[in-house]
């Protein structure tokens, strides 16, 4: 009855996140109108996100780390994870504010080990959100008492559904592999009316873009782990995630609508057809220490080449080519502990600084970022069974303010952010063999 609990509980997330895939905004993000949005470059599950958004290189036997699919043979018990996110983040420029927030389900996993050298892992997660809204208003040329009214707007985002799989290559060395179907849709839409001197709004022009994605990405990992002492383990990690084609089917059609924003006249379908998107190569590499028992420390390092990107029409801004680096690790004083529960629960924290693929004005953007988190064992684990509730937090800061051109008063955007991700892992041995006695 368990199994077929567990199964009915896994069917319901994996149709929710379906859903939920096509809308995985968090909150107005300006910058998540370039490229795919904004992109999520391989950082894990609600673990990593506690830790700075490392792991590459650090074991665990509790939680499901698909981040590097070499790791998926440390998973010792068929587990299933699922998180929640959250954000709320305020965006401002240099004369203006907003504040927004959202939540939606995160990710699903599900790694079952199939030998004593072998573990697999399926599962959804989010790969890029596309959030975004946003007014400019500028004045018609030959006429300084009319304005013109831009409004821009974007949601939607692609998702990954993956099979992963590690397998136990020597004794120190694991090799991993993970093929993906990658698939979501993306609106976007760009409304321009006019207001004319001594008069109302004018009817409103609106282009619509409607692409639908779907394609494979593949990725493979690598990990090493050596004994530098009786107690103490280093290991080493690589991920590369290879570059693709993302194809899909674009439509752009454009609308009438009056001031009230009701449609006026017909539809017109200004273009339709397939193309393609170049998502560039990511390569990250990780380094980790621990004691086997209740501490790790981590370094990772990633850098992905969007000056390749290319998109169906090739227009808007070009990109750059980004880096990342992240610093983390966890702590339980004493797991075994009966009488102190707090001596169970796993401590984490880490820090996270990158450099953003967008360059307005020539000058190079940062996120820099703060996390930590908590893991919550559950009372009632056994050696066959057990549950961990998680909490993880990141406060960070994408771009700056600084002004662009004092002349049109236009600066870059900068998001203060706080996000949250509520994570619920259950580990089960299956597959035991009954003994008769």
């Amino acid at each position: 009855m368990k199994r077929q609990g567990a199964g009915v509980l896994l069917v319901g997330m994996a149709l929710l996140l379906a859903d939920s895939a096509q809308a995985q905004g968090l909150g107005n993000s300006p910058y998540s109108r370039i490229g795919l949005g904004e992109f999520n470059a391989n950082t894990g599950g609600v673990r990593q996100m506690g830790m700075g958004g490392v792991g590459l290189a650090a074991p665990n036997a509790v939680n499901v780390n698909e981040l590097n699919p070499a790791l998926l043979y440390y998973t010792s018990r068929t587990t299933f994870e699922a998180g929640y996110s959250g954000q709320y983040k305020t965006v401002k420029n240099a004369s203006a504010s907003s504040r927004s927030g959202n939540g939606t389900l995160g990710y699903f996993a599900l790694s079952v080990p199939l030998s004593t050298k072998w573990g697999a892992a399926v599962g959804l997660k989010p790969l890029s959100a596309v959030d975004y809204e946003s007014n400019t208003l500028q004045a018609v040329q030959g006429d300084p008492n009319s304005q013109s009214l831009k409004q821009y707007k974007g949601t939607g985002g692609i998702s990954e559904a993956y099979f992963g799989q590690g397998v136990r290559i020597t004794k120190a060395l694991t090799l991993g592999f993970t093929a993906s179907y990658v698939f979501g849709v993306v609106d976007e839409t760009t409304g321009t009316s006019l207001q004319l001197a001594n008069s109302t709004v004018t009817d409103k022009s609106v282009d619509r873009t409607h692409t639908r994605y779907s394609d494979f990405a593949f990725r493979a990992g690598a990990h090493y782990r050596q004994k530098l002492s009786k107690d103490i383990s280093m290991n080493l990690g690589g991920v590369y995630s290879f570059a693709h084609n993302l194809n899909g089917l674009q439509t752009t059609t454009q609308e009438h609508e009056n001031a009230a924003g009701t449609l006026i006249g017909t539809v017109a379908t200004l273009s339709n057809g397939r193309g393609s998107t170049f998502v560039p190569a990511l390569a990250q590499g990780g380094i980790s220490f621990d004691n086997n028992k209740n501490w790790s420390l981590n370094l990772d390092v990633a850098q992905q080449q969007w000056s390749k990107y290319r998109s169906f029409t090739s227009t808007g801004p070009a990109l750059s080519d980004t880096w990342r680096f992240g610093l983390g690790g966890e702590l339980a004083p004493d797991p075994g502990s009966v009488e102190h529960y707090f001596q169970r629960v796993s401590y984490r924290a880490g820090l996270s600084f990158a450099q953003l693929p967008y360059q307005p004005g020539g000058k190079t953007l940062y996120d820099r970022s703060v996390s930590w988190g908590f893991g919550f064992p559950l009372p009632t684990a056994s050696a066959l069974e057990a549950t961990t509730i998680s909490l993880a937090f990141t406060y960070g800061v994408r771009g700056n303010t600084d002004v662009l051109n004092a002349v049109t008063a236009t600066s870059n955007v900068q998001e203060n952010y706080i996000r949250g991700q509520l994570g619920i892992t259950l580990n089960n041995r299956w597959f035991i063999k009954r003994r008769l006695q």
